[in-house]
């Protein structure tokens, strides 16, 4: 891919803060390098115009007769038709909209039938896929060396015990890697088990089809679908949903009420019982709206190109190590995780904002297991592109790594609370952020 279509990307699909000036310790201002787009992806421009078309029309949903009401409820269920469209839900299946991944796997570990059996995790899973079950009959299988011999661990312990649910992640927060989730869903189903899927990183980057796949319950979040207001969804079979303890009781969730009795409503309504958010679905709906509209292979091809320029920068860097689960993985997203061995990752990440205004994660990702698994006890540090990416991004973070491995950081670092900070940190923040009402930007001056 030339740096033609990633520039046209770039253009097509422009992210809210895409030029946001970053201040550094030394004084200097500097184009901020997001690759930290794993952790929360930022607006797209055309997700917050959205909402900001939306805004004057804002009402409560459902039950209200007014105009702005009536606005905002097609809206919603617009939404909610829209996310069930680029799923490729099933004509059955149900879009419950929730806050995150996080928040529909606990709605959907309320709706595994009591007695069905066991749920089924593997031990890669980000916590948001492994704690929600443990009030469950729960059992988790450790991955092998190979995703080869994994599927195969996966299928001889359906076999030997049968599960209710298998939950899964169609792509690793850590390592990026994908699963191969057709062929997951076949074992799966071959042993009467439903099979569940964290797409919060998979979404994001790859189209996702329930019906092809035979995925039975998806959930994701849309703050890493660059929708970043407080909205996320599960969508799946009707039939756990319909008669699954309600999630969120209140309004909304029901169909009678009275002093001894509750008659609850069908699915979706009986998990979103108060005031929705219709901003957040909207958005939601908008940016997959967005995201499809891209030509087919863009985005992926896009990361691609830059996954392989950072690897192949980083491989060219003596004290780097760049971490995998599986050597036979069939492919991967934008994120990359890797570690300095003898240097603190918290450490380095500070460093990489303080001196030269690049954003990376560092620490353990929410996902323990695999990093115990990993050999990373101290953690490590994890960079991910996205829409907004650039090879400047990339290259800017090969060459401030290559600086700290030979000279080391020029300032002064502190563990502050736990984590890395300069000391001293002169740079500034905008009053507003300080709870101020007006402040100019932290590089105005600069």
């Amino acid at each position: 891919m030339t740096a033609v279509l990633t520039n046209r990307i770039a253009a097509l699909l422009p992210v809210v803060g895409g030029d946001l000036p970053a201040p550094l310790v030394t004084g200097e201002c500097r184009t901020y390098a997001n690759l930290d787009y794993a952790a929360s992806a930022p607006a797209l421009d055309g997700v917050a115009s959205h909402v900001a078309e939306l805004l004057p029309f804002y009402a409560s949903v459902h039950r209200g007769a007014g105009y702005a009401s009536q606005v905002s409820t097609g809206v919603y269920e617009s939404a909610r038709a829209i996310v069930a469209n680029a799923c490729g839900a099933r004509d059955d299946d149900v879009v419950v909209f929730t806050r995150n991944t996080t928040d529909a796997f606990n709605l959907l570990a309320g709706c595994v039938p009591a007695g069905a059996g066991d749920v089924l995790v593997l031990d890669l899973e980000h916590h948001a896929n492994l704690l929600p079950w443990r009030d469950q009959r729960y059992r988790c299988l450790p991955v092998a060396s190979t995703l080869e011999q994994t599927l195969k661990d996966l299928e001889a312990a359906l076999r030997a015990a049968p599960a209710a649910l298998v939950t899964v992640t169609g792509a690793s927060n850590v390592t990026g890697e994908l699963l191969p989730l057709g062929t997951i869903a076949a074992i799966v189903h071959r042993y009467g088990a439903r099979l569940a899927v964290d797409g919060a990183q998979l979404v994001p980057h790859r189209q996702v089809d329930l019906a092809a796949t035979g995925i039975d319950y998806l959930a994701f979040s849309g703050h890493k679908l660059y929708a970043p207001y407080g909205a996320g969804a599960l969508v799946g079979r009707r039939d756990w949903l319909d008669t699954g303890r309600p999630y969120l009781a209140g309004g909304g969730a029901v169909r009678n009420v009275t002093l001894t009795d509750t008659a609850w409503a069908a699915a979706p309504a009986r998990h979103e019982g108060g005031t929705p958010n219709v901003l957040g679905a909207a958005a939601l709906a908008r940016a997959c709206q967005l995201l499809a509209n891209l030509p087919e292979g863009a985005q992926e091809t896009h990361e691609a190109e830059l996954r392989s320029r950072l690897l192949d920068g980083l491989r060219r860097l003596h004290g780097v190590r760049v971490h995998r689960i599986f050597p036979d993985s069939p492919g991967a997203i934008g994120v990359v995780t890797f570690s300095l061995p003898g240097h603190d990752p918290g450490l380095v990440a500070a460093y990489l904002s303080a001196e030269h205004g690049i954003g990376v994660r560092d620490g353990k990702f929410c996902a323990h297991p695999l990093l115990a698994r990993l050999g990373l006890a101290d953690g490590a540090i994890r960079a991910s592109v996205g829409v907004g990416s650039s090879s400047d991004d990339v290259d800017r973070l090969v060459e401030a790594l290559d600086a700290f491995l030979r000279d080391g950081p020029q300032w002064t670092y502190a563990q502050v609370d736990g984590r890395w900070s300069p000391t001293p940190d002169p740079r500034p923040r905008p009053d507003w952020s300080l709870g101020s009402t007006a402040g100019a930007s932290p590089c105005a001056n600069a």
